[in-house]
């Protein structure tokens, strides 16, 4: 084979693994697609009255409990490190 022909097969076969590639690209986009339409068609999100979140005294309490805690494993692990 010449070059020019060794050229011609390697862009022959190049084009053709692009085209398979993009191919199976748009193939996966259009069943993700299909997929995404199946799944909200049967198992559609609840609809639920908006409210909004805010910081119950619980939250705040709950914060108060696990910051010792926090402190106690920042210091164990810098001990362990060796740092001050």
């Amino acid at each position: 084979m010449t070059n020019a022909e060794l050229l011609q097969e390697g862009l022959n076969l190049m084009f053709a693994g692009v085209g398979f590639v993009m191919l199976f690209l748009f193939i996966l986009i259009y069943a993700i697609e299909l997929m995404s339409k199946l799944v909200n068609r049967f198992f559609p999100e609840p609809v639920s009255t908006p409210t909004t979140k805010t910081t119950t005294q619980s939250d705040t309490h709950d914060l108060a409990h696990l910051r010792p805690a926090i402190i106690a494993a920042v210091i164990h692990h810098r001990r362990q490190q060796g740092l001050k």
